[in-house]
């Protein structure tokens, strides 16, 4: 099965546990639904767990359908379309993604699911209009996401500079941290602020005011290590001195390059944004070479020889 990764840097998520359930008898053929019409799913109130009530359109009968961990796309329980309806039950430790993908393939359902009664009605043609009932958290994710919807584009790859929008969405979500410190969204929060901000100093406050339980929800624990690392090297600090070998197989310290203004550059082959950037590193090297300045390039390849190639591409 292919993985579907949400928050791909995230810790990995809390286990699963599904519920079993006593085998069905046999309907006669008196029981038997009529064609075209979903027999409704009983309302049942889970004693300590969720139950996911599905109704699909557009999928034919017996489509494999399955619920995915939300950050490594392992799959969770599975089970298959049923006149037109689907169901789950389990237990969730703490509120966390979920995907809800049919036939092995995108696109998909996202869920941010806790221990409830979840309603969801779709049609194949358009899962990303999927309607979700019933789950406290998912209705803080609407609401979260729904706020920043006007502002997506600073979020993009390339995206220019807008003060105006930057702006605003530190303070969206800024404010539904204060707001919802008990959500286990405002993590979601936290890490949409650090991505427009580098103020470590404001995202440490706004974790410190998460309830315990959230700080230690699995994107709870992801903030705390972003924190953690983002003090070994702060702004105005010394960088550990360092020796990696270069193209030709020769050791270059950092040291060696004491009195002179470095930038260092962390790249790799593999990454878009950097090479997209490479033209800029290299006509500032360019412009600033004679006074005392350069340019260090650390690959973070594996391969040597895609790390030797893209710098011959890229000048």
């Amino acid at each position: 099965m292919k993985k579907i990764l949400l928050f791909a840097t995230l810790v990995p998520m809390l286990s699963f546990a599904q519920n079993k359930t006593k085998p069905k008898p046999r309907k006669t053929p008196m029981e038997a639904p009529k064609p075209g019409i979903i027999k409704p799913v009983a309302d049942e109130t889970p004693a300590d767990g969720f139950i996911i009530k599905g109704v699909i359109k557009g999928f034919p009968e017996g489509t494999p359908v399955a619920l995915l961990n939300g950050q490594t796309g392992a799959p969770e329980t599975e089970g298959k379309v049923t006149n037109g309806a689907f169901v789950f039950k389990g237990k969730v430790t703490t509120p966390d993604f979920k995907i809800i993908l049919f036939n092995n393939q995108p696109p998909y359902i996202t869920v941010f699911l806790d221990n409830s009664v979840v309603k969801i009605s779709a049609v194949k043609d358009s899962l990303e209009n999927a309607i979700v009932t019933g789950s406290p958290s998912h209705e803080d994710y609407k609401g979260f996401i729904n706020s920043l919807a006007p502002y997506q584009k600073v979020f993009g790859e390339n995206a220019g500079y807008d003060s105006v929008a930057v702006a605003k969405v530190l303070q969206i979500t800024s404010d539904f941290v204060k707001q919802h410190p008990a959500s286990y969204i405002a993590p979601l929060a936290i890490i949409r602020y650090t991505q427009i901000s580098d103020e470590n100093n404001n995202a440490e406050s706004l974790y410190g005011m998460l309830a315990p339980e959230v700080k230690t929800s699995p994107m709870g624990n992801y903030i705390a290590q972003q924190i953690a690392e983002s003090k070994k090297n702060p702004i105005g600090s010394v960088l550990q001195d360092f020796t990696q070998a270069d193209t030709t197989g020769t050791p270059v310290s950092l040291a060696s390059y004491r009195g002179k203004y470095v930038l260092i550059d962390f790249w790799a082959s593999w990454c878009r944004p950097c090479r997209q950037e490479n033209p800029n590193v290299v006509a500032n090297y360019n412009k600033f070479k004679d006074k005392n300045f350069t340019v260090l390039g650390v690959s973070l390849d594996k391969a040597k020889p895609a790390w030797v190639d893209a710098i011959k591409m890229d000048g």
